[in-house]
C-alpha cells in the first residue's frame, strides 16, 4: 500500500504526514531528522507494511505549517508537537521510530510521557545533542544575535530539481537517491523555479543545550524497551563512548551497529529493517 498524504489539525498549526501500511495494524509513528521530512522513511516503508505507519513532517519541515511569526523552534516544543500528532490521530499508545533529531525527540517523549510509548526504535540518536555548560554564555549570545539579525527576504529561487539536490548533497553526506527523496518533498514552485519549503528559522543556532549529565538523567525516565541502530563511522556528537554511557542509563536496551552513513535507513533500508522488525515484533 503506497503512503498517502494526511493532514493533522493541532492547536499550534496543521501538520502534514505520510500514512500507509496496514489499517488496524500496530501503530508506528516515525519522526525524521533535522531539515529532512517524512519522505526520509519512504525506503523503509515497504519493510514495515504490517504496521499502521505515520511518518510526520515536523513543524517547519516538508508540508507542515511553520511556527507563528516571532516564535522559535525550542527543543521542548518538538515533544508537544509529537504528542499533538498522536492526539490528532486518536492514538493513546504507539511504537516510535526516530532518526537523528527525530530520535532525540522520541527519546524525550518516552521519558516525559512513558504511557504513550510501547517500544522505542532510534536510528543515529539516543537523547538530544549535549553541550558543555562552560559554553552556555557564548552560545546564548550567538543565538540571540543570529535570531535578531534574521530578516524577512524573498526566497532563494532554485532553477531545477537537480540544482536543489546538489545543494543538499553539498550540506549532507548521503546518496543522490536519498537526497532527491527529501528534496522533492521540501520544494515549492515559485516564479522562475522552486524555493525551499522548510522554515529558515530552522537553520538558526539553538539558544540552549542540555549538559550530558542532564541528558542522561532524562534518559533514566524511559520505561519502554529501546533499540538503537547506529552507523559506523559515528557522527562526532554521538560517539561510541557517548552512546554506551547513554545506553547504560536504560533498563531495557540493545544496540545494532551498521557500517554506513548517517542516513543508513534510506541507503540500507533492508539491512536496517531486519533488526528493527525483530525488535518491534518482540
Amino acid at each position: 500500500m503506497p503512503l498517502r498524504e494526511v493532514r493533522l489539525g493541532t492547536a499550534r498549526g496543521e501538520l502534514a504526514a505520510l500514512r500507509g501500511g496496514t489499517p488496524g495494524g500496530p501503530k508506528l509513528l516515525c519522526l525524521h531528522g533535522w531539515l529532512d521530512n517524512a519522505a526520509s522513511f519512504l525506503p523503509l516503508a515497504p519493510h514495515l507494511a504490517g504496521f499502521d505507519l505515520v511518518a510526520l513532517d515536523l513543524p517547519g519541515h516538508g508540508a507542515s505549517e511553520h511556527r507563528a511569526p516571532g516564535y522559535d523552534y525550542a527543543f521542548v516544543d518538538w515533544v508537544h508537537d509529537a504528542l499533538d500528532a498522536m492526539d490528532a490521530l486518536g492514538w493513546d499508545r504507539a511504537d516510535w521510530l526516530g532518526h537523528s533529531m527525530g530520535g532525540a525527540i522520541a527519546s524525550s517523549v518516552a521519558a516525559a510521557a512513558p504511557a504513550r510509548v510501547r517500544r522505542l526504535a532510534l536510528i543515529e540518536a539516543l537523547g538530544p545533542v549535549a553541550a558543555d555548560a562552560q559554553g552556555a554564555g557564548s552560545r546564548l549570545r550567538d543565538a540571540v544575535a543570529a535570531r535578531r539579525a534574521l530578516a524577512a527576504r524573498p526566497p532563494r529561487v532554485i532553477p531545477d530539481l537537480d540544482t536543489a539536490v546538489a545543494a543538499r548533497l553539498a550540506a549532507s553526506r548521503m546518496t543522490p537517491e536519498a537526497a532527491r527523496l527529501i528534496v522533492e518533498r521540501n520544494l515549492r514552485r515559485v516564479e522562475g523555479g522552486y524555493a525551499w519549503r522548510s522554515d529558515p528559522r530552522l537553520t538558526l543556532p539553538s539558544h540552549l543545550r542540555l549538559t550530558e549529565d542532564t541528558v542522561q538523567a532524562i534518559l533514566r525516565g524511559i520505561e519502554a524497551p529501546v533499540l538503537v541502530i547506529a552507523a559506523d563511522p559515528s557522527p562526532p556528537y554521538f560517539t561510541p563512548a557517548v552512546r554506551a554511557a547513554r545506553l547504560a542509563c536504560l533498563a531495557d536496551a540493545r544496540v545494532e551497529v551498521i557500517a554506513g552513513g548517517h542516513h543508513l535507513h534510506m541507503e540500507q533500508a533492508g539491512r536496517v529493517a531486519a533488526p528493527l522488525l525483530d525488535f518491534l515484533r518482540g
